[in-house]
Order: structure tokens, then C-alpha cells, then sequence
């Protein structure tokens, strides 16, 4: 999602600086959005020219303290609270004091975020949705805490600078979005389980029954068995709805280290780098 969302803005003609955790863990990040831009480039998407702007508009770190001239920072690293307020608590002692600090957490409360900070009226939560130059949704969530001017200027940035179409979410958990996905994904992974039916008769009902552009369980391949977890949890934790609470079956794949294309192994097998569904996992 990091890579995808600085190839946004960079796509917009912002300057955009890519920070992560480890050389590795950048070179990664860099490799799939040159790839990305290189993709969308033959197909016809971007021109040379806009392709070779793209990049222009992009510079990388491994450095938080690099972000210190940023506008805008949106933090966009794996979905536990801990990790981000501790991002968080770090960022809002090296940017400057109007800088907005945005999160692209899918389902945590912006108001834990905000309130690790000593500026909590300039935190909110905009959450892009995978592949990010691709969805045009945009999710802006304020926290109780969120000033009208933060909103107003993330407001016009998504809809006017990136091109987006928002809308305006409550501070609770999964927003809109995903409040209403994620009972559904782990209902088809319930399905599963339970031996209603198999993988492709599920995936296959959404698509040729309901015009659904892939079945649930390829879905859930894609956003991150992980992440799909993660939020169910956070779902479950939050309002206590036995339809948010993971399946027994999630919890096993996701120990198991089965996590859908970013480890090439899910509900579907996927041939790197493509991460396309090929066989029974």
C-alpha cells in the first residue's frame, strides 16, 4: 500500500519521499512502484513523459528525520496500534507544526493515534484502498480531536490534487468500507470451513452470480490474510458481533504463515511477481 500511495501523489506532481524500515525494505518498496509505473506505461496508461515525471517527483529513505519538510506524512505500515503510535510519537517530533499526519489503518481508532501526539487536531485518517493508483475511493476519517481546517485541507487535497473520490467516515472501527467487506469475506471463509462449498464454486458465485470483479477468497489473497485478520479483530474488539469475529480457519493460515500474495501462498497458490491465482493451496 506504501508504494502504491506515493505513486499517487507522485503521479499528481507532488514531491513525494518513500521512507521505510531497512535498505531491503526500501529497495522492495522502489522496485514495485518502478515496476507499477513501468506497467501502467505499456498498457498505455502514462505516457513516456508522465512516466519520467513520476519518478523525477520521487526521492527514498530510511530515515524518519528525512520527513521533516513534509506537508502531509501518511503512515502506511502493518496494521497494529503499537507500531503506529510509536510512528507516530517519532514523527510529531521532527515535522513542523502544521504538517498534517495522516494514517491508512483500515480499521484502528484515529483518536489513539491523535492523542500520542502534541498535535491532535492535525491528525486523520485517510485510508486508500489496494491497488491505490488504480481505486478511486479514499476514506477520510477525523477523530474527535481533528481540527475543520486538517479535514478541509485533506479534503480538497484527495478530491482536487490526487483526483480521488472521498468520503467522510465516523472514528469507529472497520469505517465504512470494510464495516460492511469483512463480515462477508469471513463469511466465504466460514463457507470454507465448514464445507458449504469449495474455494472456486465461492470465488466463481461472486463473480459470474453477483458481477463481483473476484470472489471473496481471492480478495482476501490480495488485501493480506494478515491484515484481513487484523481487522476483523479489531471489528470484533470494538462492537462484539459474532460476524466480525475470525474464523478458526483464518487464524490457522495466518500462523501458518499463509498469507495470500505477499508470501505467495493463500486460499490460491501465486507465481511471483505477478501474484496471480493459479493452483489449489
Amino acid at each position: 500500500m506504501g508504494a502504491g500511495i506515493a505513486e499517487v501523489f507522485a503521479r499528481s506532481g507532488l514531491d513525494t519521499r518513500v521512507a521505510e524500515a531497512s535498505p531491503e525494505a526500501l529497495a522492495a518498496g522502489r522496485d514495485r512502484l518502478e515496476n507499477s509505473l513501468a506497467r501502467a506505461t505499456a498498457r498505455g496508461k502514462l505516457t513516456k513523459a508522465e512516466h519520467d515525471a513520476a519518478l523525477a517527483q520521487l526521492s527514498w529513505t530510511t530515515e524518519l528525520h528525512d520527513l521533516g519538510d513534509r506537508d502531509l506524512v501518511i503512515e502506511a505500515v502493518v496494521e497494529n496500534e503499537q507500531v503506529k503510535a510509536e510512528i507516530f510519537r517519532t514523527l510529531d517530533a521532527v515535522v513542523g507544526p502544521d504538517t498534517i499526519l495522516a494514517s491508512n489503518t483500515s480499521s484502528i481508532p484515529l483518536v489513539d493515534l491523535a492523542v500520542v501526539t502534541g498535535r491532535p487536531e492535525n491528525v486523520i485518517g485517510l485510508h486508500f484502498f489496494n491497488p491505490a493508483p488504480v481505486q478511486k475511493l479514499v476514506e477520510i476519517i477525523p477523530a474527535l480531536t481533528t481540527s475543520p481546517r486538517t479535514i478541509e485541507r485533506t479534503q480538497t487535497l484527495v478530491s482536487h490534487t490526487l483526483g480521488k473520490h472521498p468520503i467522510r467516515a465516523q472514528d469507529r472501527a472497520g469505517f465504512v468500507v470494510n464495516a460492511l467487506l469483512i463480515p462477508y469475506l469471513l463469511a466465504a471463509i466460514r463457507m470454507v470451513e465448514n464445507g458449504t462449498a469449495s474455494r472456486d464454486d465461492i470465488d466463481n458465485g461472486m463473480v459470474f452470480g453477483c458481477a463481483h470483479p473476484m470472489g471473496p477468497l481471492a480478495l482476501c489473497d490480495l488485501i493480506g490474510l494478515d491484515t484481513v485478520q487484523a481487522i476483523a479483530d479489531s471489528l470484533y474488539e470494538e462492537y462484539k458481533e459474532v460476524s466480525y469475529a475470525p474464523p478458526p480457519l483464518l487464524r490457522r493460515m495466518v500462523a501458518g504463515g499463509r498469507l495470500g500474495r505477499k508470501s505467495n501462498i493463500g486460499f490460491y497458490l501465486h507465481e511471483a511477481p505477478t501474484g496471480r491465482p493459479s493452483e489449489h493451496a
